[in-house]
């Protein structure tokens, strides 16, 4: 009877976006109003089925595609946590896409792909089998690629080229592991407890089979998730505008492959059967290698989005690494990072995408005493990067407590090390930019500044040269001022909101309907009965 919701979630943004690709240039109020109105359209859809799911009513609806096979939209607890993170960044987003890109061409191309790409994350979170997560997660990386190379330029075109050869290649991969898959056991829908062994056609089945297609699903879905070695396109995809790294770090890519990696664990295979077959510890081992491995690559870059980049490679890897402890603690750890790593993590990228804009500092030796020059964006930024380290009251600290707690109740204490040792990496490679952001003085003039004076001064020299009869060019115009404050509103608004949101998860874990409360519900009703 509330069937209903499941396609307009998914239409709202979807026919915005088809909308958007034919709106001319000029259409600044028509675009935003789109990009706007479905946002906000989307969040009052996933707020109801939330509602709704809490009083007891479910949201399913069918359709048939192949003989024998259909595609299946649900709205279950843990996809309603993927849905909900997704709605309210989008919103963000799409707010700070629209200030970012005020003065860009080629603007209705850009948002009409960004509404494909948030339609293919809800559909992703909101599938209820393999298959119709399979076709969203394919739609998701034909989304993102416009996306990723916007700019065009051959360092662009570049970097694009080896995002679709790592996502297709993992998309082929991930393919191959569903058929397997379906070949000896039928079409698989997610189920709490796991398909596997609700279906209980497994018991013909040899165990190297199972193990063997565990590997490809976690293969295929690790290259977005960018577990090591899988990890190689998320830095050099740091070319993309700030509102595109946002929405792969936070929104959509990385955490599609993560949030894959857990319908698989606990939906596919099931947390029990999983343990049972050996393969959860390799797993936990995978994940723990590419925690270390990120914060020890962050701590050498030099360029902020790429040291946020590989700080991504390794903070996702939490979740990982929940989904590979065998006990409820873990499950509670790793889901609420699904949540708590978007929502920081969305907040450091509209700070570099703020710095990037307002005063053109890319690179964090250029960040001295950037604090002064941009103190909201700056407390923002600290909010963000005290939360990745795991400092309370911030959302990062809620995460890393309860995968400490799941590693002791696992009985690995090895985990437990791993854990403290990245949060010392995590400490290493983001007190200094603090340190130099707030406490070091700032520069004589920032790179925006230097440029806006030097294009001052070439244009006074032609001016000057410039016949007295001749007639002013272009080139003769000064070039426009630096902002003189923080940021833009439309990009510091949305940074400081999302700042907030982090904060609120720390502070409010126990709240009902936070991040923490809603994954103990799926934890209690769902994964582990």
């Amino acid at each position: 009877m509330n069937d209903w919701l499941l396609p307009l979630t998914l239409a709202s943004s979807l026919l915005a976006g088809l909308i958007i690709f034919f709106l001319p240039e000029r259409s600044v109020g028509w675009r935003s109003a789109l990009n706007l109105g479905a946002a906000v359209l989307k969040l009052a859809c996933v707020a109801a089925m939330l509602w709704g799911t809490q009083q007891g009513i479910s949201y399913e609806l069918r359709l048939p595609f192949l003989p024998g096979h259909e595609l299946l939209l649900r709205a279950d607890p843990l996809g309603l946590l993927f849905v909900t993170l997704s709605a309210v960044l989008w919103l963000l987003t799409t707010v700070y896409a629209i200030g970012y890109l005020e003065h860009s061409p080629n603007r209705s191309r850009f948002f009409g792909f960004f509404s494909l790409c948030v339609t293919a994350t809800v559909g992703i979170a909101l599938s209820g089998n393999l298959l119709t997560f399979f076709l969203f997660y394919e739609l998701l990386t034909l989304a993102t690629y416009p996306l990723v190379v916007h700019r065009g330029t051959p360092q662009v075109l570049q970097a694009g080229a080896r995002y679709l050869a790592y996502t297709l290649g993992g998309g082929v991969v991930l393919l191959a592991a569903i058929v397997w898959l379906q070949t000896l056991v039928g079409p698989v829908e997610f189920r709490s407890g796991g398909a596997l062994v609700a279906l209980e056609a497994t018991a013909g089945v040899e165990n190297w089979m199972l193990v063997g297609i565990f590997a490809l699903f976690i293969a295929g879905l690790g290259v977005k998730a960018a577990i090591a070695p899988l990890h190689g396109w998320l830095p050099q995809a740091m070319v993309a505008p700030a509102p595109v790294s946002a929405l792969l770090h936070a929104v959509a890519v990385v955490k599609a492959g993560a949030f894959g990696i857990v319908r698989v664990v606990y939906e596919v295979f099931g947390i029990e059967f999983a343990h049972n077959l050996g393969v959860l510890l390799p797993l936990a081992v995978v994940a723990s290698v590419t925690i270390v491995f990120g914060s020890l690559r962050a701590l050498t870059q030099d360029d902020l989005k790429r040291r946020l980049a590989y700080s991504t490679v390794s903070q996702v890897s939490y979740i990982v690494l929940g989904v590979a402890l065998f006990g409820p603690a873990g499950t509670i750890g790793g889901l609420v990072h699904l949540v708590h790593q978007g929502i920081m993590k969305i907040t450091l990228f509209f700070c570099a995408g703020n710095y990037a804009e307002t005063l053109g500092v890319h690179r964090i030796s250029q960040m001295a005493g950037i604090g002064q020059r941009m103190p909201w964006t700056t407390a923002a930024f600290t909010i963000g990067a005290l939360g990745m380290i795991g400092v309370p009251p911030v959302a990062g600290f809620i995460s890393k407590w309860y995968l400490g707690l799941g590693a002791i109740e696992a009985g690995l204490g090895w985990v437990l090390a791993v854990l403290l040792f990245s949060s010392l990496l995590n400490a290493a490679y983001f007190l200094p930019i603090l340190r130099l952001a707030w406490f070091e003085a700032p520069p004589p003039s920032w790179p925006h500044e230097a440029h806006a004076a030097h294009a001052a001064h070439a244009a006074h020299a032609a001016h000057q040269n410039r016949p007295a009869h001749a007639h002013p060019t272009v080139a003769d115009d000064a070039a426009p001022p630096p902002r003189t404050g923080d940021a833009a509103p439309l990009l510091l608004l949305p940074t400081l909101c999302a700042a907030a949101l982090a904060l609120l998860a720390g502070l409010a874990a126990g709240v009902p309907l936070s991040p923490l409360d809603w994954v103990r519900f799926i934890t209690a009703t769902e994964y582990l009965p």
